[in-house]
């Protein structure tokens, strides 16, 4: 039985691979990391004359996976089943490690095979998984440990006084941990920057102890803050649930889950009051709503981390969305590499809004070349 009107079923007829290098525009560091330059890799799946985009952040050594070990086995396959094709993605990769880089080069091959099926059937993707919401909302990410004040002060004043967006979120943990006094002295500035009004969050990149966690927990309620991000490893479930008790910010991890599983354990410790998930990480699109329905069955609200315009689409169609993280630097590289992009003015996005097939980006290669290392 044909899935489009007239004709076989479309079958992906190609895979291609290119790695991009972007110098950062300062210096960025977290709790526990610190880098000046980020890694696009990008999958480009072809079915005759259309033509489907995915990426993820990452080391180059991503694209050699998808070039080696998932190209030929998505070849051929019909374009329209993309959860079987990632489903035999998955199973492929069972001896080579699927955790970390692998998992990543799964990811960028699934988003770019949703944006090939919805380019084909000539809808935007949240006109093929369905829309929970029109407005999809995000917050500012950035605020790293590496600014000094003149600098997060201008970035949070950005997206506040600027760009409308009513919820913000920095760096905390400097130096794992050991310099809680800048950590406190820079959420206090932070606050005065963006006034009462605004949402205030953190994220400590696992940065802290427990107990350092807890005792942290007053102060960040006198600056009114509501989101606690990894004040302990994600990989640290009871710690997360032990923090979760002791503050009264909502504790948040989820980030690094590169498998489904992952993020039933997080749910089953009660280690979360909001779980994140990365498409560009976890699976691709297809097992960032698989868990966001974990999410939904526990009660719970899912945020998207990082590599906004990867998640618009999905997000609007998933009822139990909190929101998107406009980080930074993934916004600053996709601004410049993509046409399409969207506008974050007033604290909202709206996917599909123009009815451009798929997700809408295009990859502009005059803008994107001189970056480009393989």
């Amino acid at each position: 039985m044909s899935h489009l009107p007239g004709g076989a079923d479309p079958v992906v007829d190609s895979v291609t691979t290119s790695v991009y290098h972007v110098p950062t525009d300062a210096p960025e560091g977290d709790g526990t990391l610190a880098w000046d330059s980020t890694t696009m890799v990008v999958a480009q799946v072809r079915s005759g004359g259309t033509m489907g985009l995915g990426y993820t952040y990452g080391a180059a050594a991503t694209a050699q996976v998808i070039d080696e070990q998932l190209a030929g086995l998505v070849t051929d396959r019909c374009a329209l089943d993309v959860p079987g094709v990632n489903e035999a993605m998955s199973r492929a990769v069972r001896n080579d490690g699927r955790p970390g880089l692998v998992a990543g080069a799964i990811s960028a091959v699934d988003i770019a095979l949703w944006d090939l099926k919805a380019r084909l059937l000539e809808l935007p993707l949240v006109g093929l998984l369905g829309a929970s919401r029109t407005d999809v909302p995000v917050y500012g990410s950035g605020g790293f440990t590496t600014y000094d004040d003149q600098q997060q002060d201008r970035q949070l004043r950005t997206w506040v006084a600027e760009q409308g967006i009513p919820r913000v979120k920095i760096k905390i943990g400097e130096s794992w941990g050991t310099a809680e006094p800048r950590d406190r002295r820079r959420i206090a500035l932070a606050r005065r920057s963006i006034g009462d009004a605004t949402e205030l969050y953190v994220d400590a990149n696992g940065a802290f102890s427990c107990k350092q966690a807890i005792r942290l927990g007053p102060y960040l309620d006198t600056h009114g803050v509501t989101w606690f991000e990894e004040p302990v490893s994600s990989d640290d479930t009871a710690g997360l649930a032990q923090v979760r008790a002791g503050v009264a910010a909502e504790v948040t991890a989820g980030e690094y889950g590169y498998t489904l599983p992952y993020f039933w354990h997080l749910l089953q410790a009660g280690a979360v009051d909001c779980l994140q998930a990365d498409a560009t990480r976890c699976g691709g699109l297809t097992v960032w709503l698989r868990t966001a329905a974990l999410a939904e069955a526990a009660g719970l609200q899912i945020s998207g981390h990082c590599a906004p315009h990867v998640h618009t689409h999905a997000a609007a169609s998933v009822p139990n969305l909190r929101h998107l993280e406009w980080f930074h630097d993934h916004v600053r590289i996709e601004n410049l590499f993509f046409s399409g992009v969207l506008d974050p003015a007033g604290g909202t996005v709206r996917p599909g809004d123009d009815r451009s097939p798929g997700h809408g980006l295009t990859l502009c290669a005059d803008r994107a070349d001189p970056y480009r290392i393989a």
